[in-house]
């Protein structure tokens, strides 16, 4: 009996891992996804001013937008599809926001704060950044390569993109490819199917 209980578990054993093994190899695979390079560093303050760097972000998978609070415009839709990306991922310690004012000269931490308030921001790894103007602006345009200006004839006298970069747990900038084998860099934070895009691939992301 002794012999056909241990043969009984052994054979359970075996089994258990040919299902399982296939699925811890898997998760730590790479995805599909591009490796575009390596985020640039930077250090700014957050809503609660404390200081956040790029570090911070390290061992998770983050999306990185540039905006601000009193844009009236196209930041409202973007900040309305970050709030879909907190709700799919809430309570993740391995999921992450940066969302970094291009108007800091307004956007204090105190008011970045009241506006994550106002939005009905919960999720404790969305940070609200600000800084110096100048090194924003070299941040977001020589840094991530996504546009941001300032031009007092356009409404909110700001200019920037829709755009959102998807980070991975090691700091890369990652994206998945078109239909054509083309990287497409960045995810447009403004129509559903970027959105539904960067879910799908912050999900590949976590399973790295």
């Amino acid at each position: 009996m002794k012999n056909k209980s241990y043969i009984g578990i052994t054979f359970i054993i075996l089994i258990f891992g040919i299902w399982a093994v296939p699925k811890i190899i898997a998760k730590f695979q790479k995805s599909d996804l591009y490796v575009i390079g390596k985020i640039p560093s930077f250090e700014l303050t957050d809503q609660n001013d404390k200081k956040i760097t790029d570090k911070d972000y390290l061992g998770k998978v983050y999306v990185v937008e540039f905006f601000f609070s009193t844009c009236p415009t196209i930041c409202p839709r973007m900040n309305q599809n970050m709030l879909l990306l907190q709700n799919e991922f809430y309570g993740n310690p391995e999921f992450g926001i940066a969302s970094i004012t291009i108007n800091p000269d307004y956007d204090t931490p105190k008011v970045l704060k009241d506006h994550a308030d106002h939005l009905g921001v919960k999720h404790y790894n969305w940070h609200f950044l600000t800084g110096e103007k100048d090194y924003i602006f070299n941040l977001a345009n020589k840094g991530f390569n996504i546009y941001t200006g300032e031009n007092k004839n356009v409404a909110g006298g700001f200019e920037h993109s829709g755009l959102f970069a998807l980070i991975d747990k090691e700091g890369n900038i990652r994206c998945r490819k078109d239909e054509f084998g083309n990287p497409i860099l960045y995810y447009d934070g403004l129509e559903d199917e970027g959105v539904k895009a960067i879910k799908e691939d912050i999900k590949k992301l976590l399973e790295e």
